[in-house]
């Protein structure tokens, strides 16, 4: 039995749906990662990006469990000397929750050129509607 590699040319991407409504970020972040990365495939090969579209809605129906609405904080630096921004997270899912999901996501793919590209395929979406109806997408359950 010999291992199947896939060339970039052969992988073939398909569009998927994840709802978020009442289910804890962190899983359906991981999720999502799961499918944009291609590791849900028979022919997973690492060094080629052969994952798939994913689209999110309801985000901001997104639970966090625990405390983390008031403890915990999404933090940057702007580059410039004291300038260390943070958001709690209570405002962030109140005002921004697209942002909240795709920083979720972003920090599940790998930081190098192919995670780059894979962030690119997620679509975020606030509410239960989206503008990706015409490639016909699957509902993804988990």
């Amino acid at each position: 039995m010999s291992t199947t590699l896939v060339k970039p040319a052969e992988v073939t991407r398909k569009w998927y749906v994840l709802d978020a409504a009442d289910k804890p970020l962190g899983r359906v972040a991981a999720q999502a990662a799961h499918l944009l990365r291609g590791k849900h495939k028979p022919s997973f090969t690492p060094n080629v990006d052969c994952g798939d579209f994913v689209i999110i809605i309801n985000a901001e129906k997104a639970i966090l469990t625990g405390k983390k609405l008031e403890q915990k904080f999404l933090r940057w630096h702007t580059g410039w000397i004291g300038h260390l921004k943070e958001v709690s997270y209570k405002d962030l899912m109140k005002n921004n929750p697209e942002k909240a999901m795709t920083v979720a996501v972003k920090g599940m793919l790998p930081g190098n050129a192919q995670g780059r590209k894979q962030i690119g395929r997620l679509h975020v979406y606030k509410g239960a509607e989206h503008v990706n109806q015409a490639q016909k997408p699957e509902v993804y359950e988990f």
